[in-house]
C-alpha cells in the first residue's frame, strides 16, 4: 500500500493554479519530522507490499500452508498500513504542507495536485478492500498470527468484487508510483531544486 516520495506529488493542493504566488510569511519550508516519517515509511511499506502481493498470487496452491502463511502475513502487514495510512492523514489535515515553488511552472502544479490527490486514494482504497474481502471470505481474519473476533462472512459475490477492485487499485497505484519517482528523479537530478529535500531527513537550511 506514501505513497512514494512526497517531495513532489504528495504535496498540498494549497499553492496558487499558477504556481507563482510568494510562499505566505510564516509558511513551512519543509514537512515535519513527523510527516517524513509516515511519508517514507508508509511509501516503502506500500512498495513491499505490492511486491509481496505479486509474488504470493503466483504461489501454486501445491505448496500448502505456506501459501496461506503468506496471505495471512500480506493481510497482517495491510491492516498496519492501514492504520498508519489513517494516522497520516489525520496528521495531514492537522498541520500545514510546505508551499510548492513559486517559479514551479503551472502543469507541475496541477500534476502535482493530482497524483496527490490519486496516491491517498489508492492507499486509502487498498486496505479497506483488503480487509473487506477476508471479512467476506469464509475464513476467519488472523492478525499476525491471532484471531480476530469478526469475519468470516462468506458472501463469495462480495468477495470476489473486493478481489477485483483490490487488484485493480493495486495496479493503478504502482502506475501512480512510477510517475511520482519520474518526478522525484526530474527534481532531484535534472532541475536539481528543492523540492525533494522538503520531504528528506536533512539539516534545516
Amino acid at each position: 500500500m506514501s505513497s512514494p516520495p512526497e517531495s513532489v506529488s504528495l504535496v498540498a493542493g494549497t499553492a496558487s493554479a499558477t504556481g507563482r504566488d510568494a510562499p505566505a510569511a510564516g509558511a513551512p519550508q519543509r514537512y515535519a519530522p513527523t510527516a517524513m516519517a509516515l511519508h517514507w515509511i508508509v511509501g516503502l511499506a506500500v512498495l513491499g507490499m505490492i511486491g509481496l502481493g505479486v509474488w504470493m498470487i503466483n504461489l501454486p496452491k501445491g505448496v500448502g500452508a505456506f501459501r496461506a502463511e503468506m496471505f495471512n502475513l500480506h493481510k497482517s502487514i495491510g491492516m498496519t498500513v492501514g492504520l498508519l495510512v489513517f494516522a497520516r492523514l489525520a496528521w495531514r489535515v492537522t498541520h500545514a504542507a510546505p508551499l510548492l515553488p513559486a517559479a514551479l511552472p503551472r502543469w507541475q502544479v496541477l500534476a502535482s495536485r493530482f497524483t496527490h490527490h490519486a496516491l491517498y486514494a489508492c492507499i486509502v482504497i487498498q486496505p479497506l478492500t483488503g480487509v473487506l474481502g477476508s471479512l467476506f471470505s469464509p475464513y476467519p481474519i488472523k492478525y499476525f498470527g491471532r484471531t480476530l473476533p469478526f469475519g468470516s462472512w462468506d458472501i463469495p459475490a462480495a468477495k470476489e468484487l473486493m478481489g477485483v477492485v483490490h487488484l485493480a487499485n493495486a495496479t493503478l497505484l504502482a502506475v501512480l508510483i512510477l510517475v511520482h519517482l519520474a518526478a522525484v528523479a526530474y527534481h532531484l537530478c535534472i532541475a536539481r531544486d528543492a523540492i525533494f529535500r522538503r520531504m528528506w531527513f536533512a539539516p534545516r537550511d
